[in-house]
């Protein structure tokens, strides 16, 4: 598979149809400024099943986005030592 824009990285790829576009705007408007805004390249239901899990665990919207970030900011960390090693800048350990 081309990497086409997305470089070099460990994380899974997916093939998306244009269909994802439709799921994104059934998104809430506060998950989709997460996505549009995202490092990585989340896909509607993995954010929306993220966010669910999230915001049943803390009870509160603000808790559960900013979950998400930490879920993000570590997938980075995760990908960056794997690809480019430890002494890499995002490889920073977060759990």
């Amino acid at each position: 598979m081309k990497s086409r824009n997305r470089g070099q990285t460990s994380l899974k790829r997916r093939w998306r149809s244009h269909t994802a576009l439709r799921a994104i705007a059934q998104l809430p408007k506060e998950l989709r400024a997460r996505v549009a805004a995202a490092s990585l390249p989340w896909g509607p239901r993995s954010v929306r099943r993220s966010f669910e899990r999230a915001l049943s665990r803390t009870g509160d919207r603000h808790a559960a986005l900013a979950e998400l970030d930490h879920l993000q900011r570590r997938l980075i960390s995760q990908d960056a030592r794997k690809i480019w090693g430890a002494e890499h800048p995002n490889a920073v350990d977060q759990h």
